[in-house]
């Protein structure tokens, strides 16, 4: 792989953003806006610069049914959307939340197999809101009212094909990482 200048020094900005606490300075001295883009057909989510280039990839699973906006349909909604909320920071790996509290349990296989039908949500959420009203947001197409997340998974579940409910699983050290680098209100888009 060739590696341009460009492609540099975004590295240097993302390793940088990674392994600083103070990254509103560092957005400021950079004039670097992280955006994220979950692609459905490779099943992949990028943090985007501000120039768009992607500065990180990650696998991820979205909706077994597809895309799609309607309430109860179980799809991932397209679009415009961001990051409304943040929970669970400072929880252990693999807190188990149910309802977007964390319930008191670590998950553990054990307790994957004690609850085989539970959709396990772990580590941390990024509760997604849709910004186009009549697509995704407002109505039977909210994406909030879905409850639709960027969110840890088991580290058994299959990543890079679809087989969630709606939601974006990760791996949670990935979803660690992410979390530390988004702020609120950090554009999200999904696309096919």
């Amino acid at each position: 792989m060739k590696i341009t200048f460009k492609y540099f020094i975004n590295l240097v900005k993302f390793d940088i953003l990674k392994n600083t606490k103070d990254r509103f300075s560092y957005t400021a001295a950079w004039g670097y806006i992280i955006k994220i883009k979950i692609h459905i057909a490779t099943q992949t989510l990028e943090l985007l610069d501000d120039s768009g280039m992607p500065v990180h990839r990650y696998p991820v699973s979205t909706a077994a049914n597809g895309v799609g906006e309607k309430f109860g349909s179980f799809c991932t909604p397209r679009g415009k959307h961001i990051i409304r909320a943040k929970i669970g920071a400072n929880q252990p790996l693999n807190t188990v939340f149910i309802r977007r509290r964390p319930t008191g349990e670590i998950y553990t296989p054990e307790l994957g197999a004690q609850y085989p039908e539970r959709d396990w949500i772990l580590t941390r959420i990024l509760w997604l809101s849709g910004s186009e009203v009549g697509f995704n947001r407002l109505g039977a197409c909210d994406t909030m009212r879905r409850y639709i997340y960027i969110h840890g998974t088991p580290e058994n579940t299959q990543l890079g094909e679809p087989g969630s409910k709606g939601c974006v699983r990760m791996r949670n050290a990935d979803l660690l990482e992410l979390f530390d680098l988004v702020p609120v209100n950090t554009e999200v888009y999904i696309a096919i």
